[in-house]
């Protein structure tokens, strides 16, 4: 489900004309998140690293409708009640890659078993996309774990910049006795400016560090507006 933006109430809607009708452009920002305490709980719970990081991205972008909105039909901008990640599978064999989505929901434990029975149905297939079904309303998350970097940018050549956020994320590393890792969002400048990427870098670190998700029934409240 999903609402249509009521432009002559929508306090951006010279924002969204100038980026969408003048300067179609995108922007990248990536800042480092401080994984030390997130990675210490995922060990003592036996969790993956992988699904509950998703989790805790796909908690925070539903949060906010700045990265929800998308062009429905006719050029109309919609908010979505709720997105789902799409995230990447790597195959050691080949170094290939294949795209899958798994359906989100507030409650962890809940997303947690929906990722693992995607994983082992789907892990092993070849391809781009190889779930059917992607609804319209994901967002893409993927992780370069192979490397620490500064900075990250995803674009297409002749392309208007998407709507819908594309998260990057890279390998973390330990400096002066914290693990810091590398979390990468990309948007376009129509929907969300810097204080819109800002607050949810920021969320999604308080999310990592309170880690209150894995009490026993797993469902967050959403961040103060």
């Amino acid at each position: 489900m999903f609402h249509v933006v009521d432009f002559e109430k929508w306090e951006r809607r010279e924002h969204f004309k100038y980026y969408t009708e003048r300067l179609k452009c995108a922007y990248s920002i990536t800042a480092n998140l401080d994984v030390t305490l997130f990675k210490e709980s995922l060990r003592k719970n036996n969790l993956k690293f992988y699904p509950s990081f998703i989790y805790c991205v796909s908690y925070n972008i539903n949060s906010m409708p700045e990265f929800r909105m998308r062009l429905g039909e006719n050029s109309q901008l919609i908010v979505y009640d709720i997105v789902h990640p799409n995230y990447t599978i790597f195959h050691k064999d080949d170094h290939t890659f294949s795209d899958i989505w798994s359906e989100y929901t507030d409650d962890f434990y809940k997303f947690y078993d929906n990722y693992k029975c995607d994983m082992k149905k789907y892990s092993h297939i070849k391809g781009v996309k190889i779930k059917a079904n992607q609804p319209k309303n994901f967002y893409c998350i993927s992780c370069v774990p192979w490397l620490t970097f500064t900075g990250y940018s995803t674009y297409s050549s002749e392309s208007t910049p998407s709507l819908m956020p594309i998260i990057t994320y890279g390998k973390y590393h330990e400096e002066n006795g914290k693990w810091l890792m590398p979390f990468t969002v990309t948007i376009s400048h129509a929907v969300a400016d810097g204080y819109h990427v800002s607050k949810l870098i920021n969320s999604i670190q308080e999310t990592i560090d309170k880690q209150s998700f894995l009490v026993s029934d797993g469902v967050l409240t959403p961040p103060d507006a």
